[in-house]
């Protein structure tokens, strides 16, 4: 797959053309009188990134949250989640492949897994629908839920959605009913739910399977209620722009830890987890492993409880 990047990543991307250009000749003519030149210009570029990264404002985390190389629910699965058995369908009307789920073992622990899946081409983005879930998907969400509830299996989900899908058959079938079941099942559910936003947690699509114990966010992830073209063209009637509306509605990792609307920021290899997708999951995982060990052994009611209080809280403090 062709590299892909950003607008803010053009200095870096010349350099990096600039570096491929050179080691292209050294390769043809056999030297390696290059290779201190090429070696400095790695350094430069590396430099950069993490410079770049480190000071990325709202709209620019909003690129990186959508960037395609960015590890999606199939790559956690594949890379944390020993045995995977997927599961299909919502037994009343289809298997929606924007929300995946199934269950397996992670690292030596039996849980089940849910998450949105974009798909990484033209293929799978059409199979996976863009990760805009459907109704069934939040009913395959229900059904898994409670498939854990009955063999008390912790449960682990993934958020990464723009949103859920508004097109006419979603809504005949009852999108926001589905969503609102999914959202209830979460909040009431009797094992201990470990949720974490990885790239977009767009609107109520994200929220149906964000409602966990634990919510944790990846460093360069955003959460909103609205995508910010979305809240651009109806709060603002298009007057301004998308990047002044992510400014704006407070979505980015530090914003939201300060709201604890998310209770953890994961952090990201140095340019982003699709700059280093294997140490991203590793940093996931160990993440993951240390909130389900918190959580291990409470009581339903305490779970139940806790959940509560901490849904309550949001709103009535960290505001200032």
């Amino acid at each position: 797959m062709a590299v892909h990047y950003l607008e803010f990543e053009r200095p870096i991307a010349d350099l990096e053309a600039k570096i491929d250009e050179l080691s292209r000749l050294a390769e043809t003519a056999g030297t390696d009188d290059m290779n201190p030149e090429i070696d400095a210009l790695r350094d430069r570029a590396r430099q950069m990134r993490k410079d770049a990264y480190a000071n990325l404002d709202a709209w620019q985390k909003t690129q990186v949250a959508r960037h395609p190389g960015r590890p999606h629910f199939v790559d956690y699965c594949a890379g944390l989640i020993d045995e995977f058995v997927e599961m299909k369908g919502d037994r009343k009307f289809a298997d929606d492949q924007a929300i995946m789920g199934g269950i397996g073992q992670f690292r030596g622990r039996p849980v089940l897994v849910i998450g949105h899946e974009k798909g990484r081409d033209t293929v799978t983005r059409v199979k996976h629908n863009f990760g805009y879930a459907r109704p069934e998907g939040y009913r395959k969400a229900v059904r898994l839920m409670e498939l854990a509830e009955r063999f008390n299996l912790p449960v682990i989900s993934f958020v990464d959605t723009p949103a859920a899908y508004p097109g006419l058959g979603s809504e005949e079938r009852g999108v926001a009913e589905a969503i609102a079941r999914s959202t209830e099942k979460c909040l009431m559910l009797k094992v201990p739910m470990v949720a974490i936003v990885t790239g977009e947690g767009g609107s109520g699509g994200a929220l149906g399977i964000a409602c966990g114990n634990r919510v944790l966010i990846l460093e360069h992830a955003i959460y909103s209620v609205i995508p910010p073209e979305g809240a651009n063209s109806i709060l603002w009637r298009g007057a301004r722009t998308a990047e002044e509306a992510a400014k704006a509605m407070k979505i980015t990792a530090a914003d939201l830890l300060k709201m604890k609307i998310v209770d953890r920021i994961v952090p990201e290899p140095p340019g982003g987890a699709h700059a280093d997708p294997a140490a991203a999951l590793q940093i996931v995982g160990d993440a993951l492993e240390k909130e389900l060990d918190s959580l291990e052994g409470k009581s339903a009611e305490r779970l139940l409880k806790q959940r509560a209080e901490r849904f309550y809280a949001i709103g009535r403090s960290g505001l200032k």
